[in-house]
C-alpha cells in the first residue's frame, strides 16, 4: 500500500480535460522521501490521482541534448532571456517517445514544440530532428548550424504519479526513484529526494498549501542543469547552490538501479516496437 492510495483514481482523459489551465503557475518543491508522506495525508480527501489499467506511477527517461560546449546548460545557469531546452521524453511502460524543443526568445516569450518521435532513436537525433531544431534556433538567435553539433549530454530516470485537485483547479506531479545517468554510463541517484510540480491558476493549489504547511518552499530546480552541476562541480553552479550542497550533496547520493549507456545501450523492451496508448498523453511538467 502506498500513500497514493487514499485518494480516488481520475482517468487519463478525464485529468487532461479538467486540469487545462488557461493561466499556469509553475512552482518546483525537493522534498525528503521521508516528509512526502506528511504531505500526501493533509491533502484534501477529494483530490484524485491518476490511474491506468490500475497502475498509480509510471516510468518517465528523459534524454537531453546540448552542444560540446554546454550551450543550453550555461544559458541556463548564466540565466539569459535567450535560451533553449532540448530532450526526448519516452513512456517506458507503454513504449512511446516525443521530442520536446522548448525556447525561449528576447521577449521572454517561451515556446514548446512536442512531436512524436521513435523511441528506437530517443538517444540520438535524426536528420529531420536536427532541421526542426536548426529552424527553433533561428527564432532565437542562436547560429542555425549549431544544431549540428548537438550530442547526447545526460538521461534522466524517475517515476511520477500526477494528483488532481477535487474541483481540478491545480494538479502536481511526483517524482520518485531519480536517476541521472551520463553517455559513459556514470551517475547517481537520490533515492531519499522528491521532485513535486505545481501547476495551478493565480492561487496556490491544495499541495502548494501543504508543502508550506510542512516547511517546504518552492526551489530553482532542474533535472537536467542541477543534475549535471552536481556530476560536475567545474561547472557554473550559482543558481543550485543551496541545492548542490544540500539534498544533491555527493553524501546523499546512491549508484543508479540501470547503468544504460547512451549512446551504446541494447533497446529496452519496454520501448521496443510496443504500440502506443494513453499514457503517451499525459500532461507533462
Amino acid at each position: 500500500m502506498t500513500a497514493f492510495d487514499r485518494f480516488d483514481p481520475v482517468s487519463l482523459d478525464a485529468l487532461v480535460a479538467e486540469a487545462s489551465l488557461l493561466t499556469r503557475v509553475d512552482r518546483k518543491y525537493v522534498v525528503p522521501r521521508a516528509g512526502l508522506d506528511p504531505v500526501l495525508a493533509a491533502l484534501d480527501p477529494g483530490t484524485r490521482v491518476l490511474e491506468i489499467d490500475g497502475a498509480r506511477d509510471f516510468a518517465y527517461e528523459s534524454v537531453y541534448f546540448d552542444t560540446p560546449d554546454l550551450l543550453s546548460f550555461r544559458m541556463a545557469a548564466q540565466p539569459r532571456r535567450r535560451r533553449f531546452k532540448l530532450r526526448t521524453r519516452s513512456y517506458l511502460d507503454t513504449g512511446t517517445s516525443y521530442l520536446e524543443i522548448k525556447t525561449r526568445g528576447a521577449r521572454g516569450m517561451t515556446v514548446k514544440d512536442r512531436d512524436e518521435y521513435d523511441p528506437r532513436h530517443r538517444d540520438r537525433l535524426t536528420d529531420d530532428a536536427r532541421d526542426d531544431v536548426a529552424d527553433a534556433f533561428a527564432t532565437i538567435g542562436v547560429a542555425s548550424d549549431r544544431a549540428d553539433e548537438l550530442d547526447a549530454t545526460l538521461l534522466t530516470r524517475y517515476r511520477r504519479a500526477t494528483l488532481l485537485a477535487r474541483d481540478g483547479a491545480g494538479r502536481a506531479t511526483v517524482d520518485t526513484a531519480l536517476e541521472w545517468i551520463e553517455p559513459d554510463g556514470q551517475g547517481f541517484a537520490l533515492p531519499g529526494l522528491v521532485i513535486v510540480e505545481t501547476k495551478s491558476g493565480a492561487r496556490p493549489s491544495d499541495v502548494d498549501r501543504a508543502l508550506w504547511r510542512a516547511g517546504h518552499r518552492p526551489a530553482t530546480v532542474s533535472k537536467y542543469a542541477t543534475g549535471l552541476a552536481a556530476l560536475h562541480p567545474a561547472l557554473p553552479r550559482n543558481r543550485w547552490a543551496r541545492l548542490l550542497r544540500g539534498p544533491f550533496d555527493s553524501s546523499h547520493r546512491a549508484a543508479p538501479t540501470t547503468h544504460p549507456t547512451i549512446a551504446t545501450r541494447k533497446e529496452d523492451a519496454s520501448c521496443a516496437d510496443t504500440p502506443t496508448t494513453a499514457l503517451s498523453s499525459t500532461v507533462a511538467a
